[in-house]
C-alpha cells in the first residue's frame, strides 16, 4: 500500500503535470480464448477518471513510447469501444499514438497481440489464419462486455474496428468480407502484387491450403470499420462484398510509394469502390510504415545495421508525427467519434 501511495504521489508531482492529466487510462489482461492453446495478451485504453501513476507503454529500442495512467478508474458515462488489429510482426502497445488519440476523442480501445503474427512471434503460416485473428478480437469483445469493471462503461451501439495491414484484412473479415485462397495464390505468383508476398513465400505458404484464410468471421456487433493499407484486398471474394458492413472507411498511405497489395484505390484492386457506401482517403507523403510509431533518434541506423528494415524510413518530406495527426482525424471521422 505504501508503494502504491508513493507511485500516485510521484505521478502528481512529476513535471508537465498538465500534460500528464490528459493521459489515457491503460490496463493489461490475459484473454482466454477457446481457439488458442495459451492466453492471448490483451490491453485496453480508456478515458481515465483520475490519475494513478504515469508510465511509458510500448517503450523499446526502436519506437517512442506513449505515456498512460496505469489502471485508473474509468471516466463516467458510456463510451464507444474500438477493437484494434495490428499488422504483421507488430504489436498493440506500439500503436499508442493511435489508441491514446482515440481515447482523447472519447473512445475506449481494446487490442490484442495476435499469436503467430506479433512482435517476436511472427510466422508466415500462422499469419495466414485470418479467422483466428478475427476470433481473437471477438473473444476479447465477449470478455470485456462481461467484465463488471469495464462492461457498464461501453456503449454497445457504438462498437467499431480499426485494422492496419494484416490487421486491415482482419478487420475486413470482422466486417463480413471473405477472401479466396486460390486467388491470393495466383496474385502472389505473378503480376505486380507478387513482390509483396515475399514473407509468405519464405514460409512456403499456399493460401488455398488454409481454411482460416477464407472463413466467415463476421461479428454483427461491429457497426463501424476503418481499414488502413489492408493486405489481400485483391483476393476479396466478390460474392461477399455487397453484403459486408456498409459505410466502411478505407485509407491508403502514400501515392507512388504505395504497397501494391495494399492499394484499395482505383489504381489498385479498387476494393473501396466495390464495398457498399465505403469512403476512400489517401494520405501522402507517406508509406506503409509511416503508420507505425515515431522512431527514436538513431533507430533507423540501428535497423540498417542489424536487420536492414525500413520501418523508420519515410519518404522525403514526410513528418511522421504530423501524418499521425491527419490519420487520427480520418480514423476518428470514419468511426463517428
Amino acid at each position: 500500500m505504501k508503494r502504491l501511495a508513493l507511485l500516485a504521489m510521484l505521478a502528481l508531482l512529476q513535471p508537465n503535470t498538465a500534460a500528464a492529466d490528459m493521459a489515457p487510462g491503460y490496463d493489461r489482461f490475459d484473454l482466454t480464448a477457446h481457439h488458442r492453446a495459451r492466453p492471448v495478451a490483451a490491453s485496453i485504453w480508456y478515458p481515465a477518471a483520475n490519475p494513478t501513476y504515469r508510465a511509458p507503454v510500448g517503450d523499446g529500442p526502436i519506437f517512442d513510447p506513449t505515456f498512460a495512467f496505469i489502471g485508473p478508474a474509468i471516466a463516467e458515462g458510456e463510451h464507444p469501444l474500438i477493437l484494434l488489429s495490428h499488422g504483421s510482426g507488430g504489436s498493440a502497445d506500439t500503436l499508442g499514438w493511435l489508441t491514446s488519440g482515440l481515447v482523447a476523442n472519447g473512445a475506449m480501445v481494446l487490442a490484442v497481440n495476435h499469436p503467430g503474427s506479433t512482435s517476436g512471434d511472427s510466422s508466415p503460416r500462422r499469419s495466414v489464419d485470418l479467422e483466428a485473428r478475427a476470433n481473437d478480437l471477438t473473444a476479447a469483445l465477449d470478455m470485456i462486455l462481461a467484465d463488471p469493471a469495464f462492461g457498464p462503461f461501453i456503449d454497445t451501439d457504438r462498437i467499431g474496428v480499426v485494422g492496419f495491414s494484416l490487421g486491415g484484412a482482419t478487420a475486413l473479415s470482422l466486417a463480413g468480407v471473405r477472401f479466396d485462397g486460390a486467388t491470393q495464390d495466383a496474385n502472389c505468383s505473378k503480376g505486380p502484387e507478387a513482390a509483396d508476398c515475399a514473407f509468405f513465400r519464405l514460409g512456403g505458404v499456399r493460401f488455398a491450403d488454409y481454411a482460416g484464410f477464407d472463413a466467415n468471421a463476421r461479428d454483427p456487433r461491429i457497426s463501424r470499420a476503418v481499414i488502413i493499407d489492408p493486405g489481400f484486398g485483391g483476393a476479396a471474394d466478390p460474392d461477399t462484398l455487397q453484403s459486408a458492413l456498409a459505410g466502411m472507411t478505407l485509407i491508403n498511405l502514400g501515392d507512388a510509394d504505395r504497397l501494391v497489395a495494399a492499394d484499395v484505390g482505383p489504381d489498385g484492386n479498387d476494393l473501396a469502390s466495390r464495398l457498399p457506401d465505403a469512403s476512400y482517403v489517401e494520405i501522402a507523403p507517406a508509406n506503409h510504415f509511416t503508420f507505425l510509431a515515431t522512431c527514436k533518434p538513431g533507430a533507423a541506423g540501428l535497423l540498417e545495421q542489424y536487420e536492414d528494415d525500413p520501418i523508420c524510413t519515410d519518404p522525403e518530406g514526410t513528418d511522421r508525427a504530423a501524418t499521425h495527426v491527419r490519420l487520427l482525424e480520418a480514423i476518428a471521422d470514419g468511426l463517428g467519434l
